[in-house]
């Protein structure tokens, strides 16, 4: 029998991205979000706090950097999400290198392993938040992460999720089927 348990809503698996930026003054910044991910091909849509020093950054430059959170950078992760960009220079803090994308004006912060570069094709204020639409311009990856057939290797990324039930970071595990391959056995 199942359970029921109030009205939140649990959507597992939340990536954990770093979305870096520059402010007014070309000062880079960066924070975790959890909600956000793919929404097309070569999109990513983001849902960010109106009152985020992230999100009045991207209505300026019109672009940021997505990282996508790993086990190895995890501690940084979270303290990007800890500290306020508005009371703190977060990357002088942390001690981490931001480098200026070659494809869009925003920060690539070299400690993570994979970054998209993207372009805003779409800003919506809706229910309380700003729904950010990029599109990537460029995908940079550190080299060991490839496998032998120059597949990107996520095994090899170790990404992280974060699980809104604990609020808790928890590693992504391995590869258990072949998508819209394996369930074609259930097909009579």
């Amino acid at each position: 029998m199942k359970k029921k348990f109030s009205n939140r809503t649990i959507v597992t698996q939340l990536p954990v991205l770093i979305v870096a930026t520059y402010d007014e003054n070309g000062v880079p910044d960066a924070m975790n979000a959890a909600w956000g991910g793919q929404c097309g091909y070569h999109e990513v849509a983001l849902n960010l706090a109106l009152g985020h020093k992230t999100t009045e950054n991207i209505r300026i430059n019109k672009a940021f950097t997505l990282s996508i959170g790993t086990v190895d950078t995890m501690l940084l992760c979270d303290f990007f999400g800890l500290v306020s960009g508005r009371k703190e220079n977060k990357i002088e803090k942390a001690g981490v290198t931001a480098v200026k994308s070659e494809f869009v004006n925003a920060p690539v912060i070299t400690e993570f392993p994979l970054t998209m570069e993207c372009e805003v094709i779409s800003i919506n204020d809706e229910l309380g938040e700003t729904r950010v639409v990029g599109r990537v311009v460029n995908l940079q990856a550190e080299e060991n992460l490839f496998n032998e057939a120059g597949q990107l290797d996520y095994s090899l990324l170790r990404p992280i999720s974060y699980d809104s039930e604990t609020r808790s970071y928890r590693e992504l595990g391995g590869i258990i089927g072949k998508a819209f391959h394996d369930g074609s056995q259930l097909i009579k």
